[in-house]
């Protein structure tokens, strides 16, 4: 029977960091995974976030924005083009070639890290003295292993939604919406979040027409709502999305004709009969075949494996982290959860602060965010002053063709310490970067105003932001 000092069951963003982690701690490491490839025929590393989530959406959103600039924005760039056509089966062939390399780098990554890589389910079958006793099931070939440490780190599903079954022909979770050949006519998407709004945009901009239809009343509840309305206006008035919100669903139909949706707004009853219907309506914890009950693993009542703020168990020497965990559902959370749970092990004491793990969506604009809200500083009576900043006058944007868009600093009344940073524009994916980082520093905004930004850069907003947080905004 194999012994390892480290078992991590799941090799998603945080189970395949933490077992490379691990290992360059010098833990004998083994990372159990059951995910195999779109043909179905060999094993995928990288779980949902790389095979079927964050990596496929984003190649995705980048073939549809090429499109998009190809037949509306060349022509004011001087460029003319003739006819533009699209290939929807190329588009996800491309996406395909970018999740197998990168799968395939994760099983490089194992093995340069002497990480033992084992294909299967993993489940916990109890102890064995001070060892954990953990069974493999490969398609029906089980094998026991037996571990100090074991990291669970199984990731989440969709949520299911009761009034329809999802088939992934017409009706479609992220994986489906993820494998579509042809343009849709006629797109439905039940919720308006990260999936819902970046699938939404990805085959609206190829040419589908796109109702979204979402039950809360406030779209993007989670975000700061001067940057939600502001987004929800671009997405809407210049886009052409259609979006719907305090949505009750009444009735959903999957027939040849296509899926008809029944529903209400305002107490008015609506119907639209879509040829694809996406359901996005958040992701439940996946802890399907851990055994947890038989050994005791305590759950709450929403399903996730409940743990301390150090990710331990209610089990002695057994972990948890990501999606399956309390915070944020969040690929680059999980990560930093798996590095950390490894240097514990180790005997280290690393840091994460959920108050400094930032949020994206991938639309067009971009949509990011670290820190509070302003709405969540009223509500917890928090003294604060804002500056915002748009990216209208900023040279770098208006090259891009790129120059909507809004950054907004919150800063202490009484301190000036940074409290939060929101963003709707370009490329602030990678500027929320700078606000975690002032964060994590416990910066001012005089210090991010301070800071020199080079010129012409998108960064410059941020800056002229903070600025404006001391009424000293020099572009604005």
């Amino acid at each position: 029977m194999s012994q390892f000092d480290v078992v991590v069951i799941g090799a998603g963003p945080g189970g395949y960091i933490a077992a490379i982690r691990a290992a360059q701690l010098g833990f004998k490491t083994a990372c159990i995974d059951a995910g195999v490839n779109k043909a179905g025929d060999a094993p995928a590393l990288g779980g949902t976030c790389l095979n079927v989530g964050c990596i496929p959406s984003k190649a995705l959103l980048q073939s549809s924005e090429h499109f998009h600039a190809a037949k509306h924005d060349f022509a004011e760039h001087g460029i003319t083009v003739g006819s533009v056509k699209f290939d929807a089966a190329k588009m996800i062939e491309r996406k395909d070639a970018i999740v197998t390399k990168l799968t395939g780098g994760i099983k490089f990554l194992f093995q340069k890290n002497k990480v033992e890589s084992l294909f299967g389910k993993g489940s916990l079958k109890g102890r064995n003295g001070d060892l954990w006793q953990v069974e493999v099931d490969d398609k029906g070939k089980k094998t026991i292993i037996e571990a100090k440490h074991v990291i669970i780190a199984t990731g989440s599903i969709p949520r299911p939604l009761p009034l329809i079954e999802i088939d992934n022909v017409n009706v479609l979770d992220n994986e489906g919406a993820l494998n579509l050949t042809k343009v849709p006519k006629k797109l439905g998407v039940i919720g308006s979040g990260v999936i819902g709004l970046e699938m939404g945009s990805v085959w609206k901009r190829v040419g589908s027409e796109v109702i979204i239809l979402e039950a809360l009343p406030t779209f993007l509840a989670a975000a700061d709502q001067q940057i939600a309305k502001e987004a929800f206006k671009v997405f809407t008035k210049e886009q052409g999305l259609v979006i719907e919100l305090g949505v009750k669903l009444n009735e959903i139909k999957n027939s040849k004709k296509g899926v008809t949706v029944s529903y209400e707004v305002d107490g008015q009853a609506k119907e639209e009969t879509f040829d694809k219907l996406i359901v996005s309506i958040g992701r439940i914890p996946n802890t399907e075949g851990l055994n947890a009950e038989a050994v005791g693993l305590e759950k709450d009542e929403r399903g996730f494996i409940k743990v301390d703020a150090e990710c331990h168990t209610n089990l002695p020497n057994v972990w948890a982290i990501g999606d399956v965990v309390r915070g944020p559902m969040l690929a680059h959370k999980a990560s930093d959860e798996g590095v950390a749970v490894a240097e514990r092990i180790a005997g280290q004491k690393p840091h994460l602060d959920f108050n400094t793990i930032p949020f994206v969506i991938y639309t067009d604009p971009e949509i990011a965010w670290v820190g509070k809200t302003e709405e969540q500083l009223k509500a917890e009576g928090i003294e604060y002053k804002k500056g915002t900043s748009g990216f209208g006058a900023n040279g770098r944007a208006l090259g891009l063709g790129k120059a909507k868009g809004t950054v907004k600093v919150l800063a202490c009344a009484k301190t000036d310490r940074v409290l939060g940073v929101h963003m709707i524009g370009p490329m602030v994916s990678e500027l929320v970067a700078e606000g975690v980082m002032s964060m994590e520093f416990s910066a001012s905004s005089e210090d991010i105003a301070r800071i020199v930004h080079a010129h012409p850069t998108l960064s410059e907003v941020l800056h002229e932001a903070a600025l404006a947080v001391d009424k000293r905004a020099l572009h604005g």
